[in-house]
């Protein structure tokens, strides 16, 4: 594990050289950590590959953002301080929010975009809003989040561990977290994307279902589309193997 402008984050498979191939940073999503990632995503053969602890979430110090504007500021500078040269960012969910407002912001410094789980905008279920403002609620709301983030078929030890990890995020992170998917907005933008980009969505996906993740690949010039069967939400986790491939395939296609 390293920390870098306050970040904490893995690395496998070397640092970043330029005119090498572009290393890999993955982007978790709301109440997650890098161990929301697959062992073989974080080690994916032939790449550099980052995978943050966002502010407050897993190793990162913090209180987290309350908007998808200041994690791409601290994002930013995390870059900036450890010097990648124009990474490709594989975001889920929220991270995947913040990806896409990355590439609008900070297009000259990435290479492209991996979107896993996400849309143009991210509505959240107002119960599950309420049920997060109250401690006594707190384990009733992430038993919620996880009964609609895994396919029928997931392994129920996967679940449990899931649920562990997200219970050692503070609530208000979590909260927070929400609040700012909530807010996250970018349509009518996604034409002025100009990165190659993959958009990867679960067959079973309850929390950003394929119509709203298509929105994507219809707005987004030149994007590629990967449906993967057997997998809700949290597809990197429930099948990993699937998401690896489409995304060497995807970087073998895009020369990347």
């Amino acid at each position: 594990m390293a920390a870098g402008a306050g970040l904490s984050y893995s690395l496998n498979g070397g640092g970043s050289v330029a005119g090498s191939d572009p290393p890999l940073v993955l982007i978790h999503g709301a109440g997650g950590s890098r161990l929301h990632w697959a062992p073989t995503t974080r080690r994916l053969s032939g790449r550099s590959v980052y995978a943050i602890d966002l502010p407050g979430h897993g190793r990162s110090p913090g209180d987290g953002p309350e908007s998808i504007e200041e994690y791409v500021e601290g994002l930013s500078s995390w870059l900036h301080q450890t010097g990648l040269h124009r990474p490709v960012l594989v975001g889920h969910s929220m991270g995947g929010a913040i990806a896409l407002s990355a590439a609008l912001e900070l297009p000259e410094t990435l290479a492209g975009l991996v979107l896993v789980g996400t849309s143009d905008h991210l509505p959240v279920n107002p119960t599950l809003l309420g049920m997060l403002t109250k401690d006594e609620t707190y384990r009733e709301a992430v038993d919620l989040i996880i009964s609609w983030s895994f396919s029928p078929s997931a392994d129920s030890r996967m679940l449990e561990l899931t649920r562990k990890r997200m219970l050692e995020i503070p609530r208000q992170v979590l909260f927070s977290d929400l609040r700012a998917c909530e807010r996250f907005d970018v349509q009518g933008r996604l034409g002025e994307i100009r990165l190659p980009t993959l958009v990867i969505c679960g067959a079973d996906d309850r929390m950003t279902p394929e119509r709203n993740v298509r929105r994507l690949t219809h707005g987004i010039p030149d994007s590629r589309f990967t449906l993967i069967q057997g997998a809700g939400h949290m597809a990197m986790l429930e099948q990993p193997a699937a998401l690896d491939e489409a995304i060497q395939d995807f970087l073998a296609r895009e020369a990347l």
